[in-house]
């Protein structure tokens, strides 16, 4: 899996908590993405637990509860193996 895939999850989440991912396609734009690929990396966030929302008013997408995501290496071998489990759930 490319490492842009993972720079791509990053910016996605710390747009999401600042929320200033903007309208659905000008966050596609920004990311330099289809706007399909993005409702896929949304739909994957989701599926991993995270509980994005949409604001309408403010257009941009939030967090309905504080988190977000961490990938990076970990020495610790549980973090390993729940990197791998995400891995294998994105293919």
């Amino acid at each position: 899996m490319p490492k842009r895939y993972f720079d791509r999850l990053q910016t996605i989440d710390y747009l999401i908590r600042i929320k200033g991912t903007g309208k659905p396609a000008q966050l596609a734009k920004r990311l330099r993405i289809s706007e399909r690929t993005l409702y896929e990396f949304l739909k994957m966030m989701k599926e991993l637990g995270a509980p994005i929302e949409y604001d309408r008013y403010k257009e941009s997408y939030y967090y309905s509860e504080k988190g977000g995501f961490n990938v990076r290496f970990s020495k610790n071998l549980l973090a390993v193996s729940t990197m791998l489990l995400l891995f294998f759930l994105v293919l």
